[in-house]
Protein backbone atom coordinates (compact mmCIF):
# COMPACT_ATOMS: atom_id res chain seq x y z
CA UNK A 1 0.00 0.00 0.00
CA UNK A 2 1.32 3.34 -0.90
CA UNK A 3 1.15 5.66 1.90
CA UNK A 4 2.82 9.46 2.86
CA UNK A 5 2.80 11.40 5.51
CA UNK A 6 4.26 14.22 7.56
CA UNK A 7 5.48 15.48 10.70
CA UNK A 8 3.26 17.89 12.45
CA UNK A 9 4.76 21.29 11.19
CA UNK A 10 4.86 19.95 7.60
CA UNK A 11 8.89 20.38 7.80
CA UNK A 12 9.25 16.66 7.09
CA UNK A 13 7.86 14.87 4.14
CA UNK A 14 7.95 11.32 3.26
CA UNK A 15 6.30 8.52 1.30
CA UNK A 16 6.24 4.41 1.35
CA UNK A 17 5.39 1.17 0.24
CA UNK A 18 3.78 -0.78 3.16
CA UNK A 19 2.75 -4.21 4.31
CA UNK A 20 -0.87 -3.05 6.13
CA UNK A 21 -0.53 -5.89 8.10
CA UNK A 22 2.38 -5.35 9.38
CA UNK A 23 1.36 -2.95 12.26
CA UNK A 24 2.80 -2.92 15.58
CA UNK A 25 1.89 -1.71 18.49
CA UNK A 26 5.14 -1.46 21.05
CA UNK A 27 4.59 -1.21 25.13
CA UNK A 28 8.17 -1.20 25.90
CA UNK A 29 9.10 1.57 28.29
CA UNK A 30 11.44 3.00 25.71
CA UNK A 31 8.64 3.57 23.45
CA UNK A 32 6.08 4.60 26.27
CA UNK A 33 8.99 7.91 27.20
CA UNK A 34 9.65 8.57 23.56
CA UNK A 35 5.85 8.87 22.52
CA UNK A 36 4.50 10.21 25.60
CA UNK A 37 2.36 7.83 25.45
CA UNK A 38 0.87 4.12 26.50
CA UNK A 39 2.67 2.53 23.64
CA UNK A 40 3.64 3.36 19.57
CA UNK A 41 2.35 1.72 17.10
CA UNK A 42 4.68 1.15 13.91
CA UNK A 43 4.89 0.11 10.50
CA UNK A 44 8.12 -1.41 8.39
CA UNK A 45 8.37 0.31 5.09
CA UNK A 46 11.45 -1.55 3.34
CA UNK A 47 14.38 0.90 2.61
CA UNK A 48 14.00 0.19 -1.47
CA UNK A 49 10.32 1.64 -0.57
CA UNK A 50 10.95 4.72 1.34
CA UNK A 51 11.41 8.13 0.54
CA UNK A 52 11.97 11.08 2.29
CA UNK A 53 10.28 14.35 -0.03
CA UNK A 54 11.14 17.13 2.20
CA UNK A 55 12.79 18.67 4.91
CA UNK A 56 15.81 16.17 6.98
CA UNK A 57 15.29 14.64 10.17
CA UNK A 58 17.64 15.28 13.45
CA UNK A 59 18.47 11.91 14.89
CA UNK A 60 19.94 10.31 17.88
CA UNK A 61 21.06 6.44 18.18
CA UNK A 62 19.59 4.86 21.12
CA UNK A 63 20.86 1.22 22.49
CA UNK A 64 17.88 -1.29 22.92
CA UNK A 65 17.46 -3.19 25.68
CA UNK A 66 18.50 -6.35 23.03
CA UNK A 67 21.95 -4.58 23.06
CA UNK A 68 21.15 -3.00 19.10
CA UNK A 69 21.81 0.30 18.42
CA UNK A 70 18.89 2.20 16.51
CA UNK A 71 18.89 5.70 14.75
CA UNK A 72 15.39 7.34 15.61
CA UNK A 73 14.42 10.17 13.52
CA UNK A 74 12.29 13.16 14.67
CA UNK A 75 11.43 16.46 12.92
CA UNK A 76 13.50 19.08 14.64
CA UNK A 77 11.29 21.88 14.80
CA UNK A 78 7.82 20.26 15.87
CA UNK A 79 9.41 16.78 17.63
CA UNK A 80 7.38 14.53 15.52
CA UNK A 81 8.88 11.04 15.62
CA UNK A 82 9.34 9.82 11.82
CA UNK A 83 11.04 6.66 11.94
CA UNK A 84 13.62 4.17 13.53
CA UNK A 85 16.15 2.17 11.33
CA UNK A 86 19.30 0.39 11.77
CA UNK A 87 22.67 2.30 12.14
CA UNK A 88 24.13 1.33 8.70
CA UNK A 89 22.21 0.29 5.77
CA UNK A 90 18.95 -0.14 6.89
CA UNK A 91 16.79 -3.04 5.45
CA UNK A 92 13.85 -1.35 6.43
CA UNK A 93 12.19 1.67 8.58
CA UNK A 94 10.18 1.70 11.48
CA UNK A 95 7.61 4.39 10.49
CA UNK A 96 5.45 5.76 13.33
CA UNK A 97 1.99 5.44 12.56
CA UNK A 98 0.80 8.86 13.46
CA UNK A 99 3.01 10.25 11.04
CA UNK A 100 0.84 8.58 8.04
CA UNK A 101 -1.80 10.10 6.59
CA UNK A 102 -3.15 7.06 5.73
CA UNK A 103 -3.53 5.63 9.63
CA UNK A 104 -7.27 4.70 9.68
CA UNK A 105 -6.67 2.04 7.00
CA UNK A 106 -3.96 0.04 9.59
CA UNK A 107 -4.66 -2.60 12.26
CA UNK A 108 -2.44 -3.97 14.54
CA UNK A 109 -1.53 -7.57 14.07
CA UNK A 110 0.93 -7.77 17.12
CA UNK A 111 1.87 -6.24 20.49
CA UNK A 112 4.95 -6.84 21.43
CA UNK A 113 6.76 -6.01 25.13
CA UNK A 114 3.36 -6.63 26.40
CA UNK A 115 4.97 -6.94 29.51
CA UNK A 116 5.52 -3.41 29.50
CA UNK A 117 2.07 -2.62 29.05
CA UNK A 118 0.34 -0.23 31.19
CA UNK A 119 -2.40 -1.80 33.26
CA UNK A 120 -5.25 -0.02 31.80
CA UNK A 121 -4.69 -0.22 28.23
CA UNK A 122 -6.57 -3.82 27.90
CA UNK A 123 -9.34 -2.19 29.31
CA UNK A 124 -9.06 1.25 27.41
CA UNK A 125 -12.50 0.04 25.51
CA UNK A 126 -14.56 0.34 28.83
CA UNK A 127 -13.44 3.76 29.14
CA UNK A 128 -16.39 6.32 28.23
CA UNK A 129 -15.55 8.29 25.20
CA UNK A 130 -16.27 11.44 23.44
CA UNK A 131 -16.11 12.65 20.62
CA UNK A 132 -14.57 15.83 21.63
CA UNK A 133 -13.38 17.36 24.71
CA UNK A 134 -16.34 18.72 25.59
CA UNK A 135 -17.07 17.44 29.17
CA UNK A 136 -13.41 16.16 30.20
CA UNK A 137 -11.72 18.58 32.39
CA UNK A 138 -8.05 18.94 32.16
Amino acid sequence: MKVDGQCHCGDIRFEAEVDPKTLRICHCTDCQRISGSAFRANIAAPAEHFKLLSGEPKSYIKVAESGAKRRHTFCGNCGTPIYACAMENPPHYSLRSGAINQRHAFEPFLQIWHKSALGWVDRIGQVPASEKQEGAKI
